[in-house]
This record gives structure tokens, sequence and C-alpha cells, in this order.
């Protein structure tokens, strides 16, 4: 079958189609591509015994139902993570065996009740179990269909004996995933790991995820309160040196949707026009129409789980030419990228 290049910006389905079923599941991944997403996003952790699985974060008491397993309850701990003290379960703790008992649940069960129905219906699954799906929706699909990798807490993973930067290029290349194809993106909230993946010879495109403030933690570690803040980065001389280290950067929409004092949207900023003039592509996440995610113009009640004007931000954003938007309903963002 005839592929087709996709259209512009790409639809990246945000930890699958997390707005229908529960996040990086197996059936959030093969809805995400059945829905039309150009790719899909997983966010990458490590076991004990060093298997890459897919969970937004290593402390997976949100997602999955490791709470109601008494075999693990001495596992409950508190750690530091990047500077902030967490407690939980944490899959730096489990070996791939013990994690594959737990099945995952909805992240937001009061906002999303029919996801949150099909909890308990899902394990968790490897990375090396999403190279698959997608190579098998691959088969059929008359798109390209791609990954954007999220490495998570790289600097925090070497610190305990966990380099993920030689586990992800181990599992990309056992895979067959380093053709230089354009299917692979790699994208970190720290820069330094997207350095590490590169010269082990990934040549997947680099996105540097950018908060809205704050510093990045790699930064952090080495320079303390003189690290470089997210906002220096976002500067034109910033964006200008970022040119060469990385292909693209990753932000949170706050910093593409342009709000007044009061809260409400003036427009789009310049963000998107400053990124393509330092020669780098640039996302955006996380597009949901939800009330409770939208910016207060779109909002349609205080009911947060109530769709909003969902249309009216997709469309905002869209039409910057930003070059490729994270959704949680990937279907929604199609059907706006579809009308532009």
């Amino acid at each position: 079958m005839t592929k087709h290049a996709p259209s512009h910006p790409l639809i990246i389905g945000h930890r699958g189609a997390c707005g229908y079923r529960p996040e990086h599941t197996r059936a959030a991944y093969e809805l995400a591509f059945a829905l039309g997403a150009d790719a899909v996003e997983p966010d990458v952790v490590a076991t004990r015994d060093g298997v890459l699985v897919i969970r937004h974060e290593n402390e997976i008491s949100g997602t999955t139902d490791v709470a109601d397993h008494a075999e693990f309850k001495e596992r409950r701990t508190t750690k530091r993570i990047d500077g902030a003290e967490l407690t939980g379960w944490f899959t730096e703790d489990f070996t791939w065996a013990e994690l594959s008992t737990l099945r995952a649940r909805e992240r937001l069960p009061g906002l999303r009740k029919s996801s949150a129905s099909f909890d308990g219906d899902y394990p968790i699954i490897r990375l090396r179990d999403l190279f698959e799906i997608i190579d098998e929706a691959a088969v059929d699909a008359v798109r390209p269909l791609g990954m954007v990798a999220e490495i998570k807490h790289p600097t925090y993973f070497e610190s305990i004996g966990l380099p993920l930067d030689e586990l992800f290029a181990a599992e990309v290349n056992e895979a067959g995933w380093n053709e230089g194809d354009g299917r692979l993106v790699i994208e970190s909230f720290e820069q330094s790991v997207l350095k590490q993946v590169y010269s082990r010879g990934i040549y997947g495109k680099r996105v540097y995820l950018i908060e809205a403030s704050g510093k990045p933690y790699d930064q952090v570690a080495q320079h303390g309160s003189a690290a470089a803040s997210y906002a220096d980065t976002l500067t034109e001389a910033g964006l200008y040196g970022l040119a060469g280290q990385v292909d693209g950067i990753s932000v949170d929409k706050a910093l593409i949707v342009e709000t007044d004092a009061a809260g409400a949207v003036i427009g789009a900023s310049e963000l998107v026009d400053s990124a393509h003039a330092a020669g780098l592509e640039i996302y955006c996440w996380t597009l949901r129409p939800e009330n409770k995610f939208l910016a207060k113009s779109f909002r349609s009640s205080t009911v947060a789980a109530e769709f909003g004007a969902w249309q009216s931000e997709f469309g905002l954003i869209m039409r910057t030419g930003i070059d490729g938007v994270f959704a949680d309903h990937p279907d929604l963002a199609l059907a706006v990228r579809d009308g532009l």
C-alpha cells in the first residue's frame, strides 16, 4: 500500500489515545493509530533489572493497581526524584516479571470516567512491545507511523546505576528502529541525555522539552542555583544556541497561547516563528478538550470534565505553523487539522 506523507502539523497520540483508554497501554496505542495519529508518545523508565517500561513516571501508584498487591506492600517508600520528595512504589524497585503482574488504571478517574471503566483490563507494557505495536499498525497504514519517546529522569536513573541512554540505545537497535528513516524522535527535559543517546549512534530527531517555568534537573545537579532556566533557553540567543545541538523543542501550550493579565486569550505568541527562525522544529503539549485543561477563554462552564470550545484552542495553536502537537484525543486534533 502506498505511503503518504502526513499533513502538517503532526498529530502525536499523547501516551497513546489516553483520553479514551488508560494511558500507556496497548489498547491506548492501538486506538491512537486507529483514530489517525501520525505518531505516539511513550514515557520511558527502567526496572531494577534494566528493562525499559512505559509509564509516565517511575512512581506508579496513580496509574496501576500496585497498592492492591499485598506481596508488594513493603515496597512503598519515599524518595527524592529531581529534587522533589515522593512517596509510593517505584519501577526501579521491581523486576519486569513483578511489574508484569500489575494492571493499568486511569490517572484521572473523576474526569475521564469512560476510560476508568477499563481499569484492570490491561497490563503494563515495555518499550520493546511498543516497537512491535507500531510495526504491526504500519502494515496497513497509508501514512508513516512514528514514535516520540520521552526519556524520564535520566540523571536520577544514572545515579542508581540504570543509565537510560545505554538501555534505550540497546532497545532501539534490537528493534531495528535505528534506520534513520524519520520514524523515531527522542525527547527529554534534560538535554544531556539527548547528547548521550546521539553519541551512542542513535540518530532519531532530538527534541528538547521545555517547561513554562523552572530549571532542567541535569543542569541543577551540575550547577546548583547557577543553572540556567528554561526561560533562558527561550530567548533569541537561547534558541540560536540550541541549533545544531537539537533538532527541535517541545513546549507547554501555555507558551503558545498568549493571555492577558486576567487570563483571557489574546492570540498566539511569537515563539513558533522564533523557533523556526533559529532553524528549530517546534511542538507543543498537550491538547485536551476538557474545561479543566483549556485556557480560560475557551471554557464552556465550570464543569471540569465537560468539553469546552476545544476547536478554537486547537485551531489557534495549529494556525501558528507549529510542527507537531500532542493530543489525548487524536481524532479531535485530526478533525481540526483537516479543517485548516
